[in-house]
């Protein structure tokens, strides 16, 4: 076990996709744990020298965070950027940051925003949060929230689900000062209804995604998907409850297809949210309203993450004794399997690891293996007296080591050990 960063203050890691391909540097923000979006700097340390980078710094009042790497060389960085001048018309929120990607030290905004009608297809009216590249380095998945909405009506600004496809740049015409050109075309994926029909596969929520396969998957007529996401989606329980359930979307393959409209616009309208294209429907793969504790778990916050082959699922739900567990399920459907026994709850997010033969978390205080064939846990650390933090726990592309973070005197600090595997 080796700690990597010493400084006397916060160091955040994103939840999945933190170190740069070469396996040799983490990045992250500097933003104190918990909601305040307050770093200035996208940072990065090489694991073996503990040298520290600045990739980004913050102007004009901006702060910046959540940033994750392109798997792919060159090397290119994403983050949630916030609004620069910020005011009291126009400040960091949900439905006011956008994604900036660094590349050679040049900053580009990834999406388009205008939200002034007629609305530019491709171009997004808010905020894009947590920006993921799919395992090729081709194009990013998101979750969104829409300004437009939220001052139309504020309870029909749901949370999304969004892909960034290199079809760019979106540029719109300027009506508001806010708006501004993205270098990738934008749409939403996920479809969600302010009032779901309980018992049915309509959501108010969709997010906390991740990519299927670094090939995509399989179906069951032998056809290989290449592009799909899968995400939790929220539905309602007869008696009006919350039940997160897993969902997926399957993506086309042409470019044609992102620009063609359903029965309501990509681009949204002044009273209702941007939809999918045509071709892109999503598919609920959960039914878990009958069971003794229904849904996917929501403590701990953890992202739907498929095996390197796109073959299986990974999330966590509670077992009949309330204990949360890991279950696997293909992307086609079934019955999840319960691949955790464990007597502790699993506390914290997760990530497999690159052979596709285990998976990475916090369990019992430790970083913690199990294997995907047998459920077997392998402890990486002992119980300690700061438990690891619950937000990442990622492995680098090499396979060779693991980290996440850990308070040290008040302090998260990031650290990382050996797999062995």
């Amino acid at each position: 076990m080796k700690q990597l960063t010493f400084a006397p203050r916060h160091h955040q890691l994103t939840n999945t996709n933190t170190w740069t391909p070469d396996s040799q540097w983490l990045v992250f923000d500097v933003r104190p744990s918990g909601a305040s979006f307050t770093s200035e700097t996208i940072e990065r340390v090489n694991v073996n020298t503990g040298e520290v980078d600045v990739v980004y710094r913050a102007s004009q009042g901006a702060h910046v965070g959540v940033v994750t790497v392109n798997p792919q060389q060159p090397e290119r960085y994403v983050f949630i950027h916030g609004p620069e001048n910020p005011d009291e018309h126009w400040q960091y929120d949900f439905h006011h940051r956008r994604g900036v990607v660094v590349e050679n030290g040049t900053a580009t905004n990834l999406d388009a925003m205008d939200i002034t009608p007629p609305f530019t297809p491709g171009a997004l009216r808010g905020g894009s949060h947590v920006h993921v590249w799919s395992p090729d380095g081709t194009r990013l998945s998101f979750t969104y929230n829409d300004h437009v909405m939220h001052e139309y009506d504020a309870s029909k600004d749901l949370r999304n689900v969004g892909i960034a496809l290199p079809y760019g740049p979106v540029i719109p015409t300027k009506q508001h000062p806010r708006e501004y050109d993205g270098s990738h075309y934008c749409v939403l994926v996920s479809r969600t209804t302010p009032n779901p029909q309980p018992e049915s596969d309509e959501i108010n929520r969709a997010y906390e995604e991740g990519w299927i396969g670094d090939h995509g998957y399989r179906k069951p007529d032998g056809s290989q998907q290449r592009w799909a996401l899968a995400f939790i989606g929220d539905t309602l329980s007869t008696s009006g409850n919350k039940v997160p359930e897993l969902f997926v979307v399957d993506l086309p393959d042409n470019k044609e297809a992102y620009f063609e409209a359903g029965a309501e616009p990509v681009e949204g309208t002044q009273t209702t949210l941007p939809a999918p294209p045509a071709q892109v429907h999503q598919r609920r793969l959960t039914y878990t309203h009958q069971r003794r504790y229904p849904g996917l778990a929501v403590q701990p916050r953890h992202w739907v993450r498929s095996s390197p082959d796109g073959s299986l699922l990974a999330f966590l739900m509670r077992d009949d004794s309330g204990v949360v567990q890991m279950y696997l399920l293909s992307p086609n459907g079934g019955e999840p399997r319960q691949l955790t026994h464990v007597q502790e709850s699993i506390q914290s997010a997760f990530n497999w690891h690159p052979n596709g033969q285990a998976l990475g978390f916090v369990q019992n205080n430790q970083i913690v293996l199990v294997g995907v064939n047998d459920g077997a846990i392998t402890p990486l650390t002992r119980p300690g007296s700061e438990v690891p933090s619950a937000d990442a726990v990622v492995f680098s592309p090499d396979g060779k080591h693991i980290a996440w973070m850990q308070d040290v005197e008040g302090f998260r600090q990031l650290f990382m050990t050996e797999t062995r595997l």
